[in-house]
Parts: structure tokens; sequence; C-alpha cells
């Protein structure tokens, strides 16, 4: 009971605390409709003005995504935008003037002894009090709630003119998480392929060749060609097993989990064709499902110089920012990467599923740098 109290004061005070902070900036606003006024008028500073009155809003109020400002539209908005400004005026001056009033009566109240000496022998001072007092009161809370409706005003001329409603926000957001929902789901399908085509062409093929050699060693009858055939098939057994453990690898690495993923980029370049050459900012874990996003766009875009571009180093650097975690695999091979190739597209659609962003620079001769953010508290 007692932290169902505890939140419902500090939901009021973050009520007042919010409404306070629209009154400063619809005052400032108030003072800056003017001057985009002038701006707009003489066509000079349109798009700085408008800015600040955009990061006002934001700080104030909260933020407003706009479209790229153009010129021409930064100027129809501070055009516009001189109204509400002398609306918010308006509203601050009517509700200054009740709050000086009532400030008065109260005043009276309290150091005149009450309002009965105050009064003359008729009772008239007391019934124009009154008079006052009851409005004055209505009018204070019609421009206390007058403050946040201009305020969302404010924000409303500047998301209509100059950005996007949250309306249409949510239906791109919509459409975006579709489409990476099928993009998901495709990539699922491509790797589910790769893996058939990996057991098909590697490992089930070394198993019907260890099949034939235990079968030929069964039918022979020196011992010298016996133990020849019995250590080509071990020899067979033991590549089986190694092409095994690779395919389970690509699939997911055993040692993310075990170890994290500082461990597992270590094994990755310990595999790797090529020299590797590791640096690893993170101080903490981001999660097992970015640390599998991070692993693999290092795997792939190893995997792809050491296959296809003959580098003499791959360099692998992940790094924490405040919003996020950047990663960059960078190789001197022969460049001319394909973006929109299995291997690449599959991670750009594996990047895109955690919101993240993901871009490839591989002109020809080189060099090649992927690079990859994904999003993380």
């Amino acid at each position: 009971m007692a932290n169902v109290h505890q939140e419902g004061q500090l939901s009021a005070g973050s009520l007042v605390r919010g409404w306070f902070r629209m009154l400063v900036g619809l005052t400032i606003g108030s003072v800056t409709g003017l001057l985009g006024l002038v701006a707009a008028i003489s066509g000079v500073g349109v798009v700085r003005q408008t800015g600040y009155e955009l990061g006002r809003i934001a700080r104030f109020d909260r933020a407003v995504h706009t479209n790229p400002l153009t010129r021409k539209g930064c100027r129809r908005y501070l055009a516009a935008r001189w109204l509400v400004g002398g609306l918010g005026a308006g509203v601050i001056c009517m509700l200054a003037f009740w709050y000086v009033v009532a400030l008065s009566m109260v005043t009276a109240w309290l150091f005149d002894g009450g309002w009965g000496l105050v009064q003359d022998g008729d009772g008239v001072t007391v019934k124009l009090l009154a008079m006052v007092a009851v409005p004055g009161a209505l009018v204070i809370f019609v421009t206390t709630a007058g403050v946040v409706g201009v305020a969302a005003l404010d924000r409303w001329l500047a998301t209509g003119m100059l950005g996007t409603s949250q309306q249409a926000l949510l239906r791109q957001r919509v459409a975006e998480l579709t489409s990476t929902r099928a993009e998901v789901i495709e990539a699922i399908d491509d790797e589910r392929r790769r893996i058939e085509r990996d057991l098909h062409d590697g490992v089930q093929q070394r198993l019907v060749a260890l099949g034939m050699l235990i079968g030929r060693a069964r039918r022979v009858k020196g011992e010298e060609q016996l133990q020849d055939l019995l250590q080509q098939a071990h020899f067979t057994a033991g590549e089986t097993l190694d092409e095994l453990r690779e395919v389970a690898t690509r699939v997911y690495p055993a040692v993310l989990d075990d170890s994290g993923l500082d461990a597992a980029l270590e094994v990755l370049a310990e595999r790797s064709s090529v020299r590797v050459e590791i640096s690893n900012e993170l101080k903490a874990s981001p999660g097992t499902a970015l640390e599998t996003v991070i692993y693999f766009v290092v795997s792939e875009a190893v995997n792809n110089a050491a296959k296809h571009a003959d580098p003499s180093v791959v360099e692998i650097s992940v790094w924490p920012d405040p919003t996020g975690i950047t990663v960059m695999v960078w190789d001197d091979g022969d460049g001319g990467a394909d973006p929109t190739g299995t291997g690449l597209s599959g991670l750009a659609r594996r990047v895109k599923a955690v919101d993240g962003e993901f871009e490839v620079t591989s002109p020809r001769g080189g060099p090649t740098t992927i690079y990859a953010r994904v999003p993380c508290e």
C-alpha cells in the first residue's frame, strides 16, 4: 500500500515538473516567435532558427521527428509559428494577471484580519471579492490547462509542417518490422539450405567413403592390406568428425555459451587460415542475442576474406558507445566483395533484425571494411 501511495506521489510530482517545463518552454517560445517571424520575412537564418525551435520543444516537452530541413520549409514554418508564440504569450499574461489578483486577495485576507475588516457597512466589498474570486479561479484553471494545450499545438505545428506524425511513424515501423520478419525467415531458410549442402557434400560423402573402406577391410585376406585399410578408415573418421564440428560451429558455436564472446573470437582466429588480430573493448556481456549477432558478423566476414580476398591480415574491432556496440572487420585483401551476395546479405538481414546498421565498403583492389552497429542499452 505504501508503494502504491509513493508511486502516486511520484506520478503527481512528475506531472507538476512537466507542466513547469512546458511553461518555461512556452515563455521562451513566445519571445522566439517574433524572432522567427523576422527571420521568415527576411529569409536570413531560417534553418538555424528552426533548429533552435525544435531543440527548445525537445528540451521542454519531447522531441519532434522531422524530415531533413529545407530553407523553404523552415521559412513557412516560422511564418506560421509566430501565431502560436502570440497565443502562448496571451495565455501566460492571463495566467500571471489572475495569479496576481489571487495573491492580492490572499494577502488582504491574511494581513487585514479577514475580509470583515475590509468590507464597508453594507458588505459590498465581500460581495465584490466573491464575484472576482469565483471566475478568477476558473480562469486560472483554464489558463493552466492552456499551457499544456499551447505546448501541444506548438509540437503539432512542427510535426505537421516539418516532420512525420506519430501515426505515420508507427505505420512505417510496422512496415519495417514486417519486412524484417520476412527477411529473417528467408535468412533462416538460406542457412538451412547451406547446412544441408555442407552435410551432403562434406560429411555425408566422407561417411560413405568410410563405409566403403570398412567394407573393403572386411573382404581382404592379407594382414598388411587390412591394416592399411583400417588406417585409411581411421583417418577418414577423424576428418569426418572435424568437418562435423565445423558444421556445428557454423550453426552455433558452443564456446559462445560456455566462455563468452572473447573466447569465441579467439577460437575463430585460431581456426582461420589467415592471420587475425582482435581488439575487443567490451567490458561486460551485452547479452546472448547480441553476442550471437556480433560473432556471426565477424565469422562470416573473416571466412569471406579468407576464401575470396587472399588477405595477409584481418583486423577485428569491437567497441561500445553510449547507445550501442560497433563491430568493424577490415582486411587488406583484393576487395570487390558483393554486399548482395548470399553471405553478406544474410548478415545484413541478421543485423537489421535487431534494429542495427550494416555497411560494406570494398573497392576493387581493397581494402574491405565491414561495419555493423547494434543498439544496446
